[in-house]
């Protein structure tokens, strides 16, 4: 298509909410690249109303051409806007805008995976009545383009399950902990001062990011509502670098992996670090990038890696999801692709299972007194408990302490099961509580 093909039909107008890293990234993709995006979509995409909190911040873009507010409302409301995107983030005013924006029968472009995973259900709902829909390929795992993969490219295959690397800074950590024997507290403080972790980095090491974008994910693959309340997740504070190291003896890389499992009686959805063996391409994703792991009935694995944050790979998604959209414009609304991957009427409640009901493999790692007679009562409680020992390490007990460390494999077993043999372990006068658990997942089919 040549040029002046594209400016036959008028350019489609875009009200950005936002002016961060992303919205900058945003801006600078499409003005470099109007010409392909254009060849792509056969209209021009134009960027013509942004707000932001401040007008006079500095910014990595231009913004000739844009009328510039400090009222997000404004840009929602502005008759000229054909789409809307919001990279602002948050949950308030995010919401209400985009509700604004759905309620005017504008479609939505968004990298919000918090206000995605908690209210995508009842967003999606007002986009479908009112014939228009959300888009947000961003909102997980920045440019790897996994949501269209999930929602189009493996519609095909019956999914039985994903696991992913799905927040760099939790993985950035590990790695360090990992290449350079340092502490969590140690690192951490090295991600806040490169801007890979927030000064409150909650969301990042305990899990909570990970859940919400593993939520929108599993509500793809397994056709199903949104559940985040459901995840269980589990953070990085706890772990130890011993324990890095000793997995990596055991043949393991310790990861902070989102999971996601179809079963006959529902799915786990679960956020936790968890041991891999090293032979894995998952285990070898290291700084902060991500992976998405996912197995499908057909296809069996496919990976998918790349950058999972930053101006312009998230950017490149943003920009991906406008593309679609403007495609969808002149397209009948009833045969758009589904927010959920299934039509609406055949999105299935699916129960999440408690973590008990969870089976997983587990690394172990207890502090014992150095006498006789130890190991036989553990092995025996495990044995009460029918649960068998893949592999074992026993270490010295170190010149400060009257405790040795002792490593322990299991073989996959029912979460419940493994929570009373701790307890009866724990109970033991010769082991110091409390014992150190950490899941493991072979990633086989």
């Amino acid at each position: 298509m040549t040029d002046s093909a594209h400016t036959a039909l008028p350019p489609v107008r875009v009200g950005l909410l936002g002016l961060g890293t992303v919205g900058g990234g945003v801006i600078n993709v499409l003005q470099r690249n109007a010409d392909q995006i254009a060849r792509r979509c056969g209209r021009r995409i134009e960027i013509i109303h942004a707000a932001a909190r401040r007008l006079d911040a500095p910014r990595i873009c231009s913004l000739d051409g844009i009328l510039l507010t400090t009222d997000p409302m404004s840009v929602v409301e502005n008759p000229a806007v054909d789409i809307v995107v919001e990279v602002m983030g948050g949950m308030n005013p995010a919401h209400a805008l985009i509700e604004r924006a759905l309620s005017l029968g504008k479609p939505v472009v968004t990298a919000n995976k918090a206000l995605i995973a908690h209210e995508g259900n009842a967003l999606f709902e007002r986009a479908e009545a009112q014939g228009t829909l959300v888009a947000f390929e961003a909102a997980v795992a920045g440019g790897i383009p996994i949501i269209k993969s999930l929602r189009e490219g493996l519609a095909a295959n019956r999914i039985e399950w994903l696991a992913g690397i799905i927040n760099g800074t939790g993985n950035f950590i590990l790695t360090a902990m990992r290449d350079a024997g340092r502490s969590f507290a140690d690192v951490l403080a090295e991600a806040q001062a490169l801007g890979y972790a927030e000064a409150d980095p909650a969301f990042d090491v305990e899990g909570i990011d990970a859940a919400h974008k593993l939520t929108i994910m599993a509500a793809i693959a397994f056709g199903m509502p949104l559940k985040f309340d459901g995840v269980y997740t589990e953070g990085l504070s706890a772990l130890q670098t011993e324990d890095v190291r000793y997995a990596r003896e055991l043949g393991y890389q310790i990861k902070q992996l989102g999971i996601a499992r179809r079963h006959p009686e529902g799915v786990e959805l679960r956020v936790h670090p968890t041991l891999i063996p090293e032979r894995r391409l998952l285990a070898n994703v290291d700084g902060v990038k991500n992976a998405v792991l996912v197995w499908g009935d057909a296809v069996g694995p496919t990976l998918f890696y790349g950058a999972g944050a930053g101006a312009e790979p998230t950017a490149s998604a943003v920009v991906a999801d406008l593309v679609d959209v403007v495609r969808t414009l002149t397209a009948d609304p009833t045969h758009r692709v589904p927010h959920l991957a299934v039509v609406p009427s055949e999105v299935s409640d699916l129960p999440v299972l408690p973590m008990s009901e969870v089976t997983t493999g587990y690394y172990l790692r207890l502090m014992v007194r150095d006498q006789p007679g130890v190991l036989a009562n553990i092995a025996r409680i495990l044995a009460d408990h029918g649960i068998n020992i893949e592999a074992m390490i026993q270490k010295e007990a170190s010149e400060t302490s009257a405790h040795l460390p002792i490593v322990l494999l299991t073989h996959p077993l029912r979460e419940a099961v493994m929570n009373r043999a701790i307890l009866a372990i724990e109970a033991l006068d010769s082991v110091q509580a409390p014992v150190v658990r950490i899941r493991v997942e072979s990633l086989a089919g």
